[in-house]
């Protein structure tokens, strides 16, 4: 992290001995290393949470080239098929209409002849 050498660290341990005192030095050496500790624990955190974002980020962006990769191999591979089913789909659809249309034409009202039939049935039965 910082480039200290042996040296430095001699020359602040013989400063901090003059200034803090032998009594007191000890004590000062573990708050600063508590210190020192704690930023670095702090540092590593913020450190893996960004590593993790943006892991998470790249496999979002993953996700999503492989989604795009996907619908298009989706959209290659149905396009033959999508012209047959569309011209059956029609041809469906005019033989539904044609069933329908002759379905339609065989439920017409009775015709003269058909009512004639029914009258001289009736005039039969009433006779008899």
């Amino acid at each position: 992290m910082f480039d200290i050498g042996f040296a430095e660290l001699l020359l602040i341990g013989i400063v901090g001995l003059l200034v803090i005192g032998p009594e007191r030095l000890p004590g000062a050496i573990r708050t600063t290393m508590v210190w020192v500790n704690r930023f670095r624990r702090s540092f590593n955190e913020v450190k893996a949470e960004v590593e993790r974002e943006l892991h998470n980020d790249a496999v979002m962006r993953e996700l999503r080239d492989n989604a795009k990769q996907l619908g298009q191999e989706l959209n290659d591979v149905s396009a033959p098929v999508r012209e047959p089913l569309a011209q059956a789909q029609s041809e469906l659809q005019r033989s539904l209409e044609e069933v329908q249309n002759t379905e339609a034409s065989q439920t017409v009202p009775m015709d003269n002849t058909d009512q004639q039939a029914q009258q001289s049935d009736k005039r039969s039965a009433a006779h008899d």
